[in-house]
């Protein structure tokens, strides 16, 4: 497997993906038969490391193959995007102990959420017994593991943790939403359920582990990528999906104008009409320049990896508020070319149900009210705050 090969599968399976929209929506997921070809592509190991079978490709690679998914089915790219882009921060944080466990079956697929929830008791043995309900855990029903956070029941800051999904209980309560009715995101519970110790990580947030010593799985896998820091790599997850879904919206604009003609005299195929014109290329200009600042921040996350590796330059949180800021403002971008041009100006017909427009409309504005987007403002304070040696005010994304 290469990039371009995988690259090339998703580019091939994207557009299968658009019949089956309404059909995901209703299961809440994707298809068994989906989940399998995604698994033969290849999707599940993209970022698990190749010690352990998986593909090891870096983060370019992924936010292309996650664009074109995006693309195709928003619901569907989502429940594949979160839980596997977790693989990389597994193989960053956890020692090789943990890890050859955890990794055993490299189509390793991890949902998280980076709240708190429920609380973590030691039974004396070297296990940690788990209680607590966790929401929101996108591509729960084909999961092997959740990595979460929980508060000890001594008391105490967070604790980060890793659990097989032998420990915890999926609950059948998604696609209620506005949008990504289809993307997997049920709740799961944990009622005692049994970690080691070494699943753990006490005293540890998950939007701000320390990596300036370094990390376990860059010493275990001698790659830098597995150093870097999550709030800029969940940007890209989430920036990813918004211009492959903004895409998807261009895709089915065309097809309208080039299709339907206009309201008012002269009556001539939209596509010639040049309002019609003028707000497809200022949609094409906003999404392509989101998607020019998608590849960008990748490498620039890549190269500060790189560089504290290579050159001593830490990866530090000032740096990691600055890509995840670039990955917020493209979003805000993407946001802008469907609301203001493409779904505004599609015509009534559109936003009937069933449209795929609308689908896509419902889709992203749950990018844009997600928690990812609003922390966008914390970062941008964030940022300036630790540009000028200011101690901030209030509680920022460390405090997350």
């Amino acid at each position: 497997m290469t990039p371009d090969a995988v690259i090339a599968r998703a580019q091939a399976i994207a557009p299968t993906l658009v019949a089956r929209q309404a059909e995901t929506e209703e299961r809440t997921g994707y298809a068994p038969d989906t989940h399998e070809q995604f698994r033969e592509a290849g999707f599940y190991r993209m970022l698990v490391p190749r010690r352990y079978g998986g593909f090891e490709f870096d983060v370019p690679t992924f936010v292309r193959v996650i664009a074109h998914l995006a693309r195709g089915c928003p619901s569907t790219a989502w429940q594949v995007c979160l839980p596997t882009a977790h693989a990389l921060l597994v193989a960053s944080w956890f020692d090789e102990r943990a890890q050859d466990e955890l990794f055993a079956d490299p189509d390793f697929l991890c949902p998280s959420v980076a709240a708190p929830v429920g609380n973590a008791r030691p039974t004396g043995d070297g296990f940690l017994e788990l209680t607590g309900t966790h929401r929101y855990c996108s591509g729960a029903p084909y999961a092997t593991h959740y990595l979460g956070q929980t508060l000890p029941a001594a008391g105490g800051p967070p604790m980060l943790f890793v659990a097989p999904r032998s420990e915890w209980t999926m609950l059948d309560d998604w696609g209620h939403t506005l949008g990504l009715k289809g993307s997997g995101s049920n709740s799961i519970v944990f009622e005692a359920g049994r970690i080691p110790e070494y699943f753990a990580l006490p005293n540890t947030q998950m939007l701000d582990v320390d990596n300036s010593n370094g990390t376990p799985g860059q010493r275990l896998h001698g790659n830098p990528m597995y150093l870097g820091r999550a709030l800029s790599f969940f940007g890209l997850e989430f920036i990813a999906l918004a211009v492959g879904m903004v895409k998807g919206a261009l895709d089915e604009y065309l097809e309208l104008i080039t299709t339907r003609t206009t309201h008012r005299p002269p009556i001539v195929l939209r596509a010639h009409d040049p309002d019609y014109q003028r707000w497809y290329g200022h949609a094409r200009a906003k999404v392509d320049t989101a998607e020019a600042a998608m590849f960008s921040a990748a490498e620039q996350w890549m190269e500060a990896c790189r560089r504290q590796v290579d050159e001593g330059v830490h990866f530090d949180v000032e740096e990691d508020l600055r890509i995840q800021s670039i990955t917020r403002e493209s979003v805000r971008l993407c946001w802008d070319a469907l609301q203001e041009y493409v779904f505004r100006t599609a015509g009534s017909s559109a936003a009937v149900d069933g449209a795929r427009m609308q689908r896509i409309w419902r889709d992203m504005s749950m990018v844009w009210g997600h928690l990812a987007s609003v922390i966008g403002d914390w970062a941008a304070r964030g940022m300036t705050t630790e540009h000028l040696g200011i101690e901030p005010e209030g509680a920022g994304p460390r405090k997350v």
